[in-house]
């Protein structure tokens, strides 16, 4: 834990990307490959489910603080962020060492269905323990709101740093859903068994409005692509292996959202990877974003509601063909391919 709180606290004394990977790729290097893990999944916004209210924390850090609790929503007010609220106000500086990154997360898992007496007495100790920046990390841990100013792509991008994996490579093998809990830092990014990534998808493109004025001003449009945007929902449909699998752009496996989609896996041929864009789309006609809310919204959908708002795959870019990742192809020859 002290390792990465002193990762975090270099991480906000700077704003140069440089340094922010420097520190990061070194982190990877010296840190024990389960706190890499863990620290990885973090910085990709995979955290741990909260297991206290933010409310309960107040209370708990004001009685702490001896302050009333009128005088710590007024901190909290200025300061504007609950963790370094409750960093600053608990003026504990721990002497003894802190327990690892790991088992400091695994510590926060189990709390979550103990009573609330537990709980208190569990992160109250915690609070006394640490020193200020460790305070401030583990209170970013249980809050869930872990946003530092570095992008995935800036992790990955020191993480190829640090183990000499191409970035491209990476950033596929860390997409999906995936735990530290249930993996390790070799089987996922190391030495990743080709069998646990038929399912995966790949990083989505996303688009980017352009400021119309600097555009025409700049750019010859004849070198550009222009395209229809869709209103619908985006999405990769994954052929492997006999099996198919559709992810949402929010890195969530929708594959039983939309069953009818199954009877590509027997059309189209194995080892594809389709980027494209959900719609509704009945007796020819294209419904709209409203429509296609109703199949999303489901458990379970039912086969009156596929007839109702029966759904397609507006598809647009093939990622993958026979296998091989196509990324590194242009747009036009990925499209020919596709067609």
């Amino acid at each position: 834990m002290r390792r990465f709180a002193t990762l975090i606290e270099a991480l906000d004394a700077t704003n140069k990307t440089n340094k922010k990977v420097d520190a990061l790729s070194q982190y990877f290097k010296e840190a024990p490959k389960k706190d890499a893990l863990w620290a990885v999944a973090l910085l990709s916004h995979r955290r741990p489910s909260r297991p206290v209210t933010t409310n309960l924390m107040r209370t708990w850090a004001a009685e702490l603080a001896a302050l009333p609790e009128w005088l710590f929503e007024e901190s909290y007010h200025i300061v504007g962020d609950l963790a370094e609220t409750i960093a600053l106000l608990v003026q504990k500086e721990g002497k003894g060492t802190p327990p690892s990154l790991t088992r400091c997360i695994e510590e926060i898992i189990a709390l979550k269905p103990k009573p609330e007496e537990e709980k208190k007495e569990y992160i109250i100790s915690q609070w006394k323990t640490f020193n200020h920046f460790e305070r401030f990390v583990f209170n970013k841990i249980l809050t869930g709101g872990f946003r530092i100013g570095v992008s995935q792509k800036l992790m990955t991008r020191a993480l190829s740093k640090a183990i000499d994996v191409d970035e491209t490579i990476l950033a596929h093998r860390l997409m999906g859903q995936w735990s530290p809990q249930t993996t390790t830092f070799e089987r996922l990014i190391l030495q990743p068994n080709p069998e646990d990534q038929i399912s995966q998808p790949y990083p989505f493109f996303l688009a980017y409005p352009l400021e119309e004025k600097v555009f025409f001003e700049k750019e010859e449009v004849a070198l550009w692509h222009v395209e229809h945007k869709w209103d619908g929902m985006r999405a990769q449909l994954i052929l492997r292996k006999g099996k198919h699998f559709l992810w949402s752009r929010g890195e969530e496996l929708i594959t039983n959202k939309f069953p009818e989609l199954e009877v590509l896996k027997d059309q189209l041929p194995e080892d594809t990877v389709i980027d494209g864009e959900l719609i509704p789309f009945k007796n020819g006609v294209i419904g709209n974003f409203q429509d296609l809310q109703k199949r999303i919204g489901r458990k379970t959908v039912s086969k009156k509601l596929r007839e109702d708002i029966p759904i397609v795959l507006m598809a647009y870019d093939l990622l993958e063909q026979e296998g091989l990742d196509l990324r590194q192809q242009p747009l036009w020859e990925r499209q020919k391919k596709l067609a």
